[in-house]
């Protein structure tokens, strides 16, 4: 029997799919969990529908973010810090003062948490920075950390 699931169901389909299923499965599992729909030929065309939008969707993220990454990829961001007497940072340069950083320099929102850094940074000069920008698509941006005057 055929079903459409409404959600991912483990060892049998993701959202979306159409998969064969015993019919006791069906009865008995799937839709009174309300994780799949019995497929009729308008709801299997809905389905398809639906997954041809979604790779679509896809694809033109796919595309912005790589035209993100580029602007990133050439992008150097200055960033301010107070000092104390021997150019030492009070604090540190987080990913969420990174990411504020790029979004007044580039206008570009990102989440502090696509910020790669494995630990803040505590020194004056220059740093490489991995962003993740969608999914595998990745940067680094240059930061330079300067004294504030």
């Amino acid at each position: 029997m055929q079903v459409i699931l409404k959600q991912d169901v483990e060892k049998i389909g993701s959202r979306g799919e159409i998969v064969d299923v015993s019919r006791g499965y069906v009865r008995n599992f799937l839709v009174p969990r309300g994780l799949a729909e019995v497929a009729t030929a308008a709801k299997m065309e809905e389905a398809r529908r639906e997954i041809q939008e979604a790779e679509e969707r896809d694809r033109r993220m796919a595309e912005r973010a790589g035209e993100v990454a580029a602007t990133l990829n050439k992008s150097v961001i200055t960033i301010e810090a107070r000092t104390g007497e021997d150019e030492r940072i009070f604090g540190s340069i987080t990913p969420a003062n990174i990411a504020q950083a790029i979004e007044r320099a580039r206008g570009i929102r990102l989440d502090r948490r696509r910020v790669k850094l494995d630990e803040p940074i505590r020194t004056l000069g220059t740093h490489q920075v991995p962003v993740q920008v969608h999914g595998e698509i990745e940067a680094s941006v240059k930061v330079i950390v300067v004294p504030k005057l």
